[in-house]
């Protein structure tokens, strides 16, 4: 038996709310979750930076450096 996870019992709620606010329309939803992202993405647009090499990539890379030296 699992026990109760508050925190996805609070993402499901938020979720549920944000469907029921659509009519459970998955057009509309996505929609507004896309224009979210664009709004996160312009206010914090160079002040944050995003890694787009996977962490195996990179960590093959710095090992190859390194047994180079």
């Amino acid at each position: 038996m699992m026990l109760p996870d508050e925190i996805l019992e609070e993402i499901y709620q938020i979720r549920e709310e944000h469907a029921k606010a659509f009519n459970y329309d998955p057009e509309l939803i996505l929609a507004d979750w896309l224009e979210k992202r664009e709004e996160f993405e312009k206010e914090w647009q160079g002040k944050i930076k995003i890694i787009k090499t996977p962490l195996k990539k990179r960590k093959e890379n710095r090992d190859s450096v390194e047994n180079t030296v």
